[in-house]
Protein backbone atom coordinates (compact mmCIF):
# COMPACT_ATOMS: atom_id res chain seq x y z
CA UNK A 1 0.00 0.00 0.00
CA UNK A 2 1.50 2.93 -1.54
CA UNK A 3 1.57 6.33 1.72
CA UNK A 4 1.25 9.45 0.61
CA UNK A 5 2.39 12.49 2.22
CA UNK A 6 -1.41 13.51 2.61
CA UNK A 7 -1.81 10.35 5.04
CA UNK A 8 1.58 10.71 7.07
CA UNK A 9 0.16 14.54 7.57
CA UNK A 10 -3.29 12.79 8.72
CA UNK A 11 -1.52 10.65 10.84
CA UNK A 12 0.30 13.47 13.06
CA UNK A 13 -2.52 15.37 13.31
CA UNK A 14 -4.62 13.22 14.98
CA UNK A 15 -1.55 11.69 17.34
CA UNK A 16 -1.27 15.79 17.87
CA UNK A 17 -5.28 15.30 18.71
CA UNK A 18 -4.98 12.39 20.80
CA UNK A 19 -2.11 13.49 22.67
CA UNK A 20 -4.01 16.96 23.68
CA UNK A 21 -7.16 15.31 24.40
CA UNK A 22 -5.29 12.52 26.93
CA UNK A 23 -3.02 16.09 28.02
CA UNK A 24 -5.64 17.41 30.67
CA UNK A 25 -5.33 20.43 32.75
CA UNK A 26 -8.09 21.24 35.71
CA UNK A 27 -8.69 25.10 34.44
CA UNK A 28 -6.38 25.25 31.83
CA UNK A 29 -3.68 26.86 34.19
CA UNK A 30 -1.18 25.63 36.90
CA UNK A 31 -1.37 28.19 39.55
CA UNK A 32 1.28 27.83 42.60
CA UNK A 33 0.85 29.37 45.63
CA UNK A 34 3.84 30.22 48.11
CA UNK A 35 2.40 31.00 51.38
CA UNK A 36 4.96 32.34 53.45
CA UNK A 37 6.10 35.20 56.37
CA UNK A 38 6.25 38.09 54.12
CA UNK A 39 7.49 40.41 57.10
CA UNK A 40 8.04 38.51 60.45
CA UNK A 41 11.12 36.49 61.47
CA UNK A 42 10.62 34.02 59.21
CA UNK A 43 10.84 36.18 55.87
CA UNK A 44 14.53 36.07 55.70
CA UNK A 45 15.33 32.25 55.48
CA UNK A 46 11.48 31.96 53.45
CA UNK A 47 9.21 35.21 51.94
CA UNK A 48 10.40 36.75 49.41
CA UNK A 49 13.18 34.41 48.81
CA UNK A 50 11.14 31.33 48.47
CA UNK A 51 8.62 33.67 45.71
CA UNK A 52 12.01 34.51 44.08
CA UNK A 53 13.03 30.64 43.77
CA UNK A 54 8.89 29.35 42.88
CA UNK A 55 9.58 31.94 40.01
CA UNK A 56 12.84 30.90 38.81
CA UNK A 57 11.66 27.13 38.90
CA UNK A 58 8.98 28.29 36.28
CA UNK A 59 11.05 30.31 34.08
CA UNK A 60 13.28 28.08 33.88
CA UNK A 61 10.77 25.21 33.34
CA UNK A 62 10.00 27.50 30.33
CA UNK A 63 6.84 28.93 31.43
CA UNK A 64 4.31 26.59 30.46
CA UNK A 65 3.58 22.95 30.88
CA UNK A 66 0.99 21.17 28.68
CA UNK A 67 0.47 23.98 26.54
CA UNK A 68 -0.92 25.50 29.37
CA UNK A 69 0.59 28.68 31.48
CA UNK A 70 1.99 28.20 34.86
CA UNK A 71 1.34 31.07 37.65
CA UNK A 72 2.60 31.74 40.99
CA UNK A 73 0.25 34.10 43.47
CA UNK A 74 1.57 34.98 46.80
CA UNK A 75 0.03 35.24 50.45
CA UNK A 76 1.48 35.96 54.22
CA UNK A 77 0.16 34.06 57.01
CA UNK A 78 1.87 36.39 59.39
CA UNK A 79 2.82 32.85 61.24
CA UNK A 80 -0.85 33.06 62.41
CA UNK A 81 -2.35 29.25 61.41
CA UNK A 82 -6.07 30.69 61.25
CA UNK A 83 -4.54 32.96 58.85
CA UNK A 84 -2.72 30.17 57.23
CA UNK A 85 -5.91 27.94 56.69
CA UNK A 86 -8.33 30.24 55.93
CA UNK A 87 -5.70 31.77 52.98
CA UNK A 88 -5.10 28.50 52.11
CA UNK A 89 -9.13 27.40 51.79
CA UNK A 90 -9.42 30.41 49.43
CA UNK A 91 -6.83 29.64 47.37
CA UNK A 92 -8.01 26.20 46.70
CA UNK A 93 -11.76 27.30 46.43
CA UNK A 94 -12.00 29.70 44.64
CA UNK A 95 -8.33 31.08 43.16
CA UNK A 96 -8.09 27.16 41.72
CA UNK A 97 -4.52 26.84 42.99
CA UNK A 98 -2.97 23.46 42.29
CA UNK A 99 -0.08 23.54 44.77
CA UNK A 100 0.87 25.40 47.90
CA UNK A 101 4.88 25.19 48.78
CA UNK A 102 6.82 26.82 51.68
CA UNK A 103 4.40 27.89 54.86
CA UNK A 104 6.88 28.32 57.75
CA UNK A 105 6.03 27.28 61.47
CA UNK A 106 5.14 23.89 62.25
CA UNK A 107 1.58 25.12 63.49
CA UNK A 108 0.91 26.88 60.67
CA UNK A 109 2.21 24.03 58.07
CA UNK A 110 -0.14 21.53 59.94
CA UNK A 111 -3.16 23.66 59.72
CA UNK A 112 -2.52 23.91 56.37
CA UNK A 113 -2.11 20.91 55.73
CA UNK A 114 -5.57 19.97 56.96
CA UNK A 115 -6.97 22.31 54.56
CA UNK A 116 -5.08 20.32 51.81
CA UNK A 117 -6.03 17.07 52.75
CA UNK A 118 -9.68 18.41 53.01
CA UNK A 119 -9.86 19.67 49.76
CA UNK A 120 -7.40 16.98 48.06
CA UNK A 121 -5.25 19.53 46.41
CA UNK A 122 -1.36 19.42 46.63
CA UNK A 123 1.27 20.70 49.32
CA UNK A 124 5.00 20.88 49.93
CA UNK A 125 6.19 22.08 53.02
CA UNK A 126 9.75 23.00 53.20
CA UNK A 127 9.99 25.33 56.07
CA UNK A 128 8.17 23.04 58.31
CA UNK A 129 9.96 20.69 61.12
CA UNK A 130 7.35 18.94 62.99
CA UNK A 131 7.88 15.16 62.30
CA UNK A 132 4.09 14.18 62.92
CA UNK A 133 3.97 15.89 59.48
CA UNK A 134 4.84 12.45 57.76
CA UNK A 135 3.89 10.82 60.79
CA UNK A 136 1.05 10.35 62.61
CA UNK A 137 -1.21 13.49 60.24
CA UNK A 138 0.69 12.46 57.27
CA UNK A 139 -1.45 12.28 53.85
CA UNK A 140 -1.50 11.42 50.46
CA UNK A 141 -1.97 14.90 49.50
CA UNK A 142 0.87 16.47 51.38
CA UNK A 143 4.74 16.38 51.24
CA UNK A 144 7.89 17.66 53.38
CA UNK A 145 11.09 18.47 51.23
CA UNK A 146 13.69 19.65 53.07
CA UNK A 147 13.95 18.68 56.92
CA UNK A 148 12.45 17.63 60.07
CA UNK A 149 12.93 17.70 63.62
CA UNK A 150 14.48 14.24 63.54
CA UNK A 151 16.71 14.26 60.65
CA UNK A 152 18.63 18.10 62.25
CA UNK A 153 18.98 16.13 65.82
CA UNK A 154 20.19 13.37 64.55
CA UNK A 155 22.55 14.95 62.34
CA UNK A 156 23.65 17.21 64.54
CA UNK A 157 23.99 15.00 67.91
CA UNK A 158 24.97 12.14 66.26
CA UNK A 159 27.76 13.48 64.54
CA UNK A 160 28.94 15.74 67.02
CA UNK A 161 29.06 13.02 69.78
CA UNK A 162 31.35 11.03 67.45
CA UNK A 163 33.73 13.84 67.67
CA UNK A 164 33.67 13.84 71.70
CA UNK A 165 31.26 16.15 72.50
CA UNK A 166 29.64 13.75 74.85
CA UNK A 167 27.65 15.89 77.43
CA UNK A 168 25.10 18.32 76.22
CA UNK A 169 23.28 21.14 78.11
CA UNK A 170 19.91 22.21 76.33
CA UNK A 171 18.29 25.76 75.83
CA UNK A 172 15.34 25.00 74.46
CA UNK A 173 12.31 27.53 72.73
CA UNK A 174 9.51 26.56 75.30
CA UNK A 175 7.25 25.33 72.22
CA UNK A 176 6.38 21.78 70.38
CA UNK A 177 8.85 22.06 67.72
CA UNK A 178 11.78 23.35 70.37
CA UNK A 179 10.32 20.16 72.48
CA UNK A 180 10.78 18.16 69.81
CA UNK A 181 13.76 19.08 68.69
CA UNK A 182 15.14 18.44 72.05
CA UNK A 183 13.87 14.85 72.75
CA UNK A 184 14.92 13.84 69.19
CA UNK A 185 18.21 15.19 69.93
CA UNK A 186 18.12 13.68 73.18
CA UNK A 187 17.25 10.10 72.56
CA UNK A 188 20.57 9.68 70.06
CA UNK A 189 22.96 11.44 72.50
CA UNK A 190 21.90 8.38 75.09
CA UNK A 191 21.89 5.68 72.62
CA UNK A 192 25.36 6.87 71.72
CA UNK A 193 26.57 7.03 74.92
CA UNK A 194 26.89 10.71 75.84
CA UNK A 195 25.11 12.29 79.10
CA UNK A 196 22.33 15.21 79.31
CA UNK A 197 23.07 17.63 82.11
CA UNK A 198 20.20 19.76 81.96
CA UNK A 199 17.65 22.12 79.80
CA UNK A 200 16.69 25.44 80.30
CA UNK A 201 13.64 25.99 78.88
CA UNK A 202 13.15 30.31 77.64
CA UNK A 203 9.76 31.32 75.94
CA UNK A 204 9.46 31.60 72.00
CA UNK A 205 10.86 35.51 71.67
CA UNK A 206 12.55 35.91 74.75
CA UNK A 207 14.00 39.40 75.08
CA UNK A 208 16.51 39.01 77.67
CA UNK A 209 18.35 35.39 77.72
CA UNK A 210 21.01 35.86 79.69
CA UNK A 211 19.81 33.73 82.69
CA UNK A 212 19.61 31.16 80.36
CA UNK A 213 22.71 31.25 78.58
CA UNK A 214 24.14 31.33 82.46
CA UNK A 215 22.63 28.26 83.23
CA UNK A 216 24.11 26.25 80.23
CA UNK A 217 27.60 27.73 80.63
CA UNK A 218 27.66 26.70 84.58
CA UNK A 219 26.78 23.27 83.85
CA UNK A 220 30.00 22.50 82.05
CA UNK A 221 28.79 20.70 79.24
CA UNK A 222 31.05 20.60 76.21
CA UNK A 223 28.09 20.74 73.90
CA UNK A 224 25.60 23.24 74.55
CA UNK A 225 22.44 22.41 71.90
CA UNK A 226 20.02 25.10 70.80
CA UNK A 227 16.98 23.81 70.24
CA UNK A 228 14.95 26.51 68.99
CA UNK A 229 14.65 28.88 65.44
CA UNK A 230 15.24 32.51 65.13
CA UNK A 231 14.66 34.60 66.90
CA UNK A 232 15.89 32.68 70.30
CA UNK A 233 18.46 30.76 68.24
CA UNK A 234 20.48 34.01 67.33
CA UNK A 235 20.24 35.60 70.71
CA UNK A 236 21.59 32.98 72.60
CA UNK A 237 24.51 32.36 70.14
CA UNK A 238 25.08 36.29 70.88
CA UNK A 239 24.47 36.53 74.56
CA UNK A 240 27.02 33.15 74.47
CA UNK A 241 29.82 35.11 72.81
CA UNK A 242 29.20 38.14 74.77
CA UNK A 243 29.71 35.86 77.97
CA UNK A 244 32.76 34.38 76.70
CA UNK A 245 31.58 30.69 76.66
CA UNK A 246 33.15 29.66 73.17
CA UNK A 247 36.91 30.73 74.96
CA UNK A 248 36.10 28.98 77.63
CA UNK A 249 36.14 26.26 75.64
CA UNK A 250 32.31 24.78 75.45
CA UNK A 251 30.55 24.91 71.96
CA UNK A 252 27.43 25.31 70.67
CA UNK A 253 25.07 22.98 68.33
CA UNK A 254 22.76 24.84 66.83
CA UNK A 255 19.78 22.06 65.87
CA UNK A 256 18.43 24.80 63.51
CA UNK A 257 20.22 27.48 62.07
CA UNK A 258 19.85 28.73 58.68
CA UNK A 259 22.73 30.45 56.58
CA UNK A 260 20.65 33.89 56.91
CA UNK A 261 21.13 33.26 60.53
CA UNK A 262 24.98 33.17 60.55
CA UNK A 263 24.76 36.61 58.21
CA UNK A 264 23.17 38.48 60.95
CA UNK A 265 25.49 37.11 63.61
CA UNK A 266 28.70 37.60 61.59
CA UNK A 267 31.67 35.22 61.65
CA UNK A 268 33.21 36.35 64.75
CA UNK A 269 29.91 36.11 67.08
CA UNK A 270 29.35 32.62 64.88
CA UNK A 271 32.32 30.97 64.41
CA UNK A 272 32.78 27.70 65.52
CA UNK A 273 28.70 27.19 65.97
CA UNK A 274 27.74 23.41 65.07
CA UNK A 275 25.18 22.87 62.46
CA UNK A 276 23.01 20.19 59.98
CA UNK A 277 21.89 22.04 56.76
CA UNK A 278 20.31 19.88 53.65
CA UNK A 279 21.69 22.65 51.52
CA UNK A 280 25.13 24.76 50.97
CA UNK A 281 25.44 27.02 48.18
CA UNK A 282 29.43 26.53 48.35
CA UNK A 283 29.13 22.59 48.01
CA UNK A 284 30.27 21.97 44.39
CA UNK A 285 29.49 23.65 41.13
CA UNK A 286 25.91 22.91 40.71
CA UNK A 287 25.32 24.48 44.00
CA UNK A 288 27.15 27.58 43.13
CA UNK A 289 25.38 27.59 39.39
CA UNK A 290 22.11 28.06 41.22
CA UNK A 291 23.11 29.86 43.70
CA UNK A 292 24.74 32.60 42.12
CA UNK A 293 21.64 33.35 39.17
CA UNK A 294 19.48 33.39 42.69
CA UNK A 295 21.73 35.75 44.24
CA UNK A 296 22.20 37.72 41.36
CA UNK A 297 17.81 38.75 42.12
CA UNK A 298 18.33 38.81 46.10
CA UNK A 299 21.52 39.80 46.97
CA UNK A 300 21.81 37.48 49.43
CA UNK A 301 22.81 33.79 49.53
CA UNK A 302 19.68 31.01 50.13
CA UNK A 303 18.87 29.25 52.88
CA UNK A 304 17.92 25.19 52.02
CA UNK A 305 14.27 26.38 52.76
CA UNK A 306 14.18 28.73 49.51
CA UNK A 307 16.53 25.65 47.76
CA UNK A 308 14.21 23.41 48.05
CA UNK A 309 11.47 24.97 47.15
CA UNK A 310 12.95 25.90 43.59
CA UNK A 311 13.54 21.77 43.62
CA UNK A 312 10.05 20.84 44.40
CA UNK A 313 8.47 22.88 42.16
CA UNK A 314 10.81 21.90 39.09
CA UNK A 315 9.99 17.85 40.17
CA UNK A 316 6.24 19.08 40.44
CA UNK A 317 6.63 20.26 37.14
CA UNK A 318 8.33 17.55 35.61
CA UNK A 319 5.85 15.19 37.29
CA UNK A 320 2.89 16.86 35.38
CA UNK A 321 4.38 16.83 32.05
CA UNK A 322 5.28 13.01 32.34
CA UNK A 323 1.19 12.06 33.94
CA UNK A 324 -0.31 14.64 31.22
CA UNK A 325 -2.42 15.35 33.97
CA UNK A 326 -2.47 18.17 37.13
CA UNK A 327 -4.86 15.11 38.78
CA UNK A 328 -3.28 15.30 42.31
CA UNK A 329 -2.61 12.21 43.56
CA UNK A 330 -1.58 11.17 39.73
CA UNK A 331 0.91 13.98 39.84
CA UNK A 332 2.44 12.70 43.64
CA UNK A 333 2.73 9.38 42.38
CA UNK A 334 4.87 10.29 39.13
CA UNK A 335 6.84 12.20 41.48
CA UNK A 336 7.84 9.45 43.86
CA UNK A 337 8.99 7.02 40.69
CA UNK A 338 12.02 8.58 40.15
CA UNK A 339 15.17 9.63 41.81
CA UNK A 340 15.33 13.26 43.16
CA UNK A 341 19.18 14.62 41.79
CA UNK A 342 19.49 17.67 41.60
CA UNK A 343 21.95 20.71 42.75
CA UNK A 344 19.44 20.81 45.88
CA UNK A 345 19.34 16.87 46.95
CA UNK A 346 21.68 14.04 46.84
CA UNK A 347 20.35 10.49 46.83
CA UNK A 348 16.61 12.21 46.78
CA UNK A 349 13.91 9.90 47.21
CA UNK A 350 9.78 11.00 47.76
CA UNK A 351 8.13 8.23 49.92
CA UNK A 352 4.97 6.86 50.08
CA UNK A 353 4.38 8.89 53.55
CA UNK A 354 4.89 12.29 51.67
CA UNK A 355 8.81 12.84 53.07
CA UNK A 356 11.88 13.82 51.11
CA UNK A 357 14.62 11.82 51.82
CA UNK A 358 17.79 13.26 51.23
CA UNK A 359 21.68 13.42 52.04
CA UNK A 360 22.33 15.87 54.97
CA UNK A 361 25.70 17.78 55.83
CA UNK A 362 27.18 18.66 59.41
CA UNK A 363 28.74 21.70 59.22
CA UNK A 364 30.83 24.54 60.82
CA UNK A 365 30.58 28.07 61.01
CA UNK A 366 34.23 29.27 59.99
CA UNK A 367 36.21 31.89 61.87
CA UNK A 368 36.74 35.51 60.22
CA UNK A 369 40.27 33.97 58.99
CA UNK A 370 39.55 31.35 57.46
CA UNK A 371 36.59 33.14 55.27
CA UNK A 372 38.14 34.23 51.81
CA UNK A 373 35.14 35.82 50.49
CA UNK A 374 31.40 36.59 51.15
CA UNK A 375 29.44 34.17 51.84
CA UNK A 376 32.09 31.88 52.23
CA UNK A 377 30.82 30.65 56.18
CA UNK A 378 30.79 26.56 56.33
CA UNK A 379 33.46 24.23 56.80
CA UNK A 380 31.56 20.69 55.50
CA UNK A 381 32.45 18.21 58.43
CA UNK A 382 30.43 15.34 57.45
CA UNK A 383 27.46 14.01 54.57
CA UNK A 384 24.79 12.47 56.53
CA UNK A 385 22.87 9.89 54.32
CA UNK A 386 19.45 10.42 54.46
CA UNK A 387 18.51 6.97 55.49
CA UNK A 388 20.25 7.61 58.45
CA UNK A 389 18.93 11.02 58.99
CA UNK A 390 15.25 10.73 58.47
CA UNK A 391 15.12 6.94 59.93
CA UNK A 392 12.28 4.54 58.54
CA UNK A 393 8.52 5.66 58.14
CA UNK A 394 6.52 6.00 61.02
CA UNK A 395 4.45 3.46 61.99
CA UNK A 396 1.73 6.01 62.88
CA UNK A 397 1.42 6.69 59.27
CA UNK A 398 -0.88 4.18 57.44
CA UNK A 399 0.23 5.16 53.89
CA UNK A 400 2.12 2.63 51.85
CA UNK A 401 1.26 -0.04 53.67
CA UNK A 402 -0.30 -3.40 52.48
Amino acid sequence: MRITPLAIACAAALAMLTSAASAQLSDDLVKIGVLTDMNGPASTPSGQGSVTAAQMAVEDFGGSVLGKPISVIVGDHQLKPDIGAALARRWYDIDQVDLIVDVPVSAVGLAVQNVANDKKRLFITHSTGAADFHGKFCSPYTMQWVFDTRALAVGTAQEVVKRGGDSWFFITDDIAFGHALERDASAVITKAGGKLLGAARPPFGTSDLSSFVLQAQASKAKIIGIAGGPPNNINEIKTAGEFGIFKGGQQMAALLALITDVDSMGLPTAQGLLLTTAFYWDMDDKTREWSKRYFAKMKRMPTMWQAGVYSSVMVYLNAIKEAGTDEPLKVAAKMREKPIEDFFARNGKLREDGLMVHDLMLVQVKTPEESKYPWDYYKILAKISGDDAFGPPDPACGLGKK
